[in-house]
């Protein structure tokens, strides 16, 4: 009886020994693992916001979660020195949150006045209370022009010449309703980009402007598109004042490759067929991925086999799904509205996934639909006294551009 006993017990040990290794090698066990891990956050949290059009000082420091009260303070200390129902688009207010308590306190606030004018709020921990400083930094605007060929993507390309990621982005983002970097870019296609940026007395770059004006040469055609800063129609327009901004963008990432199309195919993981509806781009873990549109989001948390994702609702015919994403950019959240193009989240494997790519679905009308298929009604086209103001400022760029290529030979 001791020896049977004794046998059944090492026999159930050993039985158990192996169940629980099977689950710690389980892939999907692990990335729920490691996204609970992942998500214990630090004591503070720097946060970087670019000012769009339309937002209030308000509701930018609410959709970060920012306490009512808080706002307040920052608010009235601000006040005093500005109007902040005046806020000027393309500059950052950046700040700093203490998350080590439910009351999620502002540290410190760099408010900017103007490019070269800031005011910075630093909390005294003493008082509670806030103090304020007026930093002054001397900065010239200096029009930058580049020119390149695609010899693996368009990122890397950009990258060698020393353009700033986020001016190559706000490219990609540009592109993005007329072209599909995944499949109408070809090697030896070329760019041309000519964009502002901003230096202090001794050369230090500081911050990007605008791109004045963009040209993507694929197959030998020409794709020249001129920034019109015009209140109200402001954006990026064809030589013939056709707006490139459509609802959605043909592809929400730069520098992927599509590796899976929507429709019937042999699942990776699970073995067998079934129908995929969405597309899939592999690039490389930490890509940024955009908004595809102007929307809300309905849905951005941990959704099983699809890992991070997010669910915009853009209207009331379309809705878009990232799925399997490394991370989700600072401040997403349920609720919050975003922009189109604006950088919700990085490429990752989280979920069912066997390396890292963007799923991504479009929702029209409820049905999941081909996003690669889709066609939507062209942008807003220039008439009247703002066709002729486009027109010499369309001039005005071209003559630039002949000067600052004629300057680099």
């Amino acid at each position: 009886m001791t020896v049977l006993s004794t046998s059944f017990y090492n026999s159930k040990k050993k039985s158990i020994n192996e169940n629980y290794k099977d689950t710690l090698n389980n892939i999907y066990f692990q990335k729920t693992l490691s996204h609970l891990l992942s998500n214990l956050s630090p004591k503070f949290k720097n946060i970087e916001h670019k000012i769009s059009e339309g937002e209030t000082f308000h509701k930018i420091l609410n959709s970060y979660s920012i306490p009512n009260s808080e706002i307040v303070k920052i608010k009235k200390k601000l006040n005093k020195n500005y109007n902040l129902n005046n806020l000027k688009t393309n500059l950052t207010l950046k700040f700093t949150i203490d998350e080590s308590n439910n009351n999620r306190k502002v540290t410190s606030f760099l408010f900017p006045v103007s490019r070269t004018q800031k005011i910075l709020l630093s909390r005294n921990f003493e008082t509670d209370m806030f103090q304020s400083k007026d930093i002054i930094t001397n900065l010239n605007k200096k029009i930058v022009f580049k020119e390149g060929k695609i010899s693996q993507s368009l990122y890397k390309s950009a990258s060698t010449l020393s353009i700033k990621p986020n001016i190559i982005i706000e490219f990609a983002r540009v592109y993005g309703f007329q072209v599909d970097f995944q499949r109408d870019i070809r090697k030896n296609d070329s760019f041309q980009i000519m964009y502002e940026i901003f230096e202090d007395d001794n050369g230090k770059i500081f911050e990007t402007g605008n791109i004045i004006f963009a040209n993507l040469k694929l197959s030998g055609t020409n794709n020249q598109l001129y920034f019109f800063d015009k209140k109200g129609s402001k954006g990026h327009y064809d030589e013939y004042g056709k707006s490139v901004k459509k609802a959605l963008m043909k592809t929400p990432i730069n520098g992927a490759r599509l590796s899976s199309s929507f429709g019937m195919r042999k699942h990776p993981i699970d073995g067998y067929n079934k129908m995929h509806r969405g597309t899939d781009f592999a690039a490389p873990s930490g890509t940024p991925i955009m908004a595809s549109g102007n929307g809300i989001i309905t849905r951005a948390k941990w959704c099983g086999g699809g890992g991070n994702c997010i669910k915009i609702k853009h209207n009331s015919t379309y809705q878009t799904v990232y799925a399997h994403m490394k991370n989700f950019a600072r401040g997403i959240k349920v609720g919050l509205r975003v922009k189109q193009g604006q950088i919700i989240g990085y490429v990752g494997s989280t979920g069912k996934s066997t390396g890292p790519h963007l799923h991504y679905e479009v929702i029209e009308n409820g049905v999941k639909i081909n996003s690669q298929k889709l066609k939507l009604p062209s942008g807003k086209i220039l008439n009247g006294k703002e066709r002729k103001l486009f027109e010499i400022q369309k001039i005005k760029t071209d003559v630039l551009k002949s000067e600052l290529i004629i300057g680099l030979k």
